[in-house]
């Protein structure tokens, strides 16, 4: 393909507004202790017309986390948001204090990771560069 829409550089990607995920039907208050209680994020007031379909928003630095109920919900295992973290360890720390099972995995170049899951079960990776 030729032409302005050949170079990708023209759609000018400046950063990922949010990533959503999926929760079932009166998940708020697990998803607040979660990402408030546990991670320290802070909750965002949704617009009045998506606050009727129910979820939550949380941010923290320039991390925005959409919260949607699904009516058959069924949580991404293997699809997931990859959290770039500034302490690692730290993270990792809370969520264990929390009860939230920590999966290392070294097999990511130039970076430690985790995995953890959610309260609904939905897969979330934290990674910080070495060095």
């Amino acid at each position: 393909m030729t032409g302005p829409h050949s170079d990708p550089e023209h759609l000018a990607f400046v950063h990922l507004h949010h990533v959503q995920l999926a929760i079932p039907a009166g998940g708020e208050d697990a998803c607040r202790a979660f990402w408030v209680g546990l991670l320290g994020m802070h909750e965002l007031e949704k617009p009045p017309e998506l606050a009727a379909r129910g979820g939550c928003w949380f941010r923290s630095g320039g991390i925005e986390v959409h919260l949607g109920v699904e009516k058959e919900f069924a949580p991404a295992r293997k699809a997931h948001p990859g959290f770039l973290v500034a302490r690692i360890d730290d993270v990792a720390e809370r969520l264990t204090a929390g009860g939230v099972d920590v999966r290392w995995d070294d097999a990511f170049p130039g970076h430690r990771r985790f995995y953890a899951d959610d309260p609904f079960g939905n897969r979330l990776e934290f990674l910080q560069p070495l060095g």
